[in-house]
């Protein structure tokens, strides 16, 4: 049983922000503390959190929850008919986001929230990597 009004719960639910987000700013500070320079917020499919578009690498900073992560997510036990439904097209459309960037030729890189928040400079390293790659391949050395 909830332990708010629907109303209340609304209005909490209302205030969930999509962008800048407190991972995705972990995210970002060991970015740029890598030497890694990189565009937000650009209007490519799905819109990724942070975006190399020189190297055509796209980053999304997944939340546990709305995104279903197999280790954290919790299904809510009220209102359980929405949610299932409302998780399950989240979880169809990130599958068809990344179809659309890869069929681009875009590498796509998703993290869940917890990987950054437990070792934020170790995604960095592997965004690294994945910049550093897809440039090499694209002067075809």
């Amino acid at each position: 049983m909830d332990v708010l009004t629907p109303r209340q719960r609304s209005h909490c639910m209302s205030r969930i922000r999509g962008k800048d987000t407190k991972p995705e700013m972990v995210l970002r500070r060991a970015l740029w503390s890598a030497d890694l320079r990189y565009r937000l917020h650009v209007r490519i499919p799905g819109r990724p959190d942070i975006v190399f578009i020189r190297a055509r690498v796209a980053v999304f900073c997944d939340g546990c929850f709305w995104h279903g992560c197999p280790k954290h997510s919790v299904k809510p036990k009220t209102n359980s008919s929405f949610w299932s439904t409302k998780l399950a097209k989240n979880k169809a459309r990130d599958e068809k986001v990344d179809a659309v960037l890869r069929a681009g030729g875009w590498t796509v890189m998703r993290f869940w929230e917890h990987e950054i928040e437990d070792d934020a400079a170790r995604v960095a390293r592997r965004v690294a990597l994945a910049v550093r790659r897809s440039g090499r391949r694209k002067r075809g050395t």
